[in-house]
């Protein structure tokens, strides 16, 4: 019997730029024109003041480990416990769920304020996923 997959995200009309710069192999966030708040998720207008003019821009895919949980029960579909739920803070400023790869999923191996840098992992020909791994250097 196969294994169940991953929860597969469905990309909106707001979102699209994101998946695509995924797939693209970038990490797009948004910044307001009016304010320079730089936030995620993506929205078409800015949380800090509202306007609607706002920008698309890539980052620049470095981040640090701010918070996480170790999941070790068999709860999600698609994940083979134990895995980080983690919340990275990114250089430009927003933070974002993820999670982290490339790593013993241990409190030993994930330090709070690591180096991290993203990672791409393609789902399908639509979707690619930004993951997190601990930066090389």
């Amino acid at each position: 019997m196969a294994e169940a997959a991953r929860a597969r995200p469905i990309p909106t009309p707001e979102t699209q730029h994101f998946w695509d710069g995924t797939k693209a192999g970038e990490l797009r966030l948004q910044r307001c024109d009016a304010c320079a708040h730089t936030y995620f998720p993506p929205r078409p207008f800015c949380p800090s003041c509202g306007s609607r003019k706002v920008s698309v821009f890539p980052s620049s895919g470095k981040a640090t480990l701010y918070s996480y949980v170790i999941n070790h029960r068999p709860a999600a579909p698609g994940f083979t416990p134990p895995y980080a739920i983690a919340v990275v803070e990114l250089e430009e400023g927003p933070r974002m769920m993820s999670n982290i790869i490339d790593c013993p999923q241990t409190p030993e191996a994930l330090e709070l304020d690591m180096k991290l840098e993203v990672a791409f992992d393609k789902l399908d020909d639509e979707i690619t996923l930004p993951l997190f791994r601990p930066a090389k250097g």
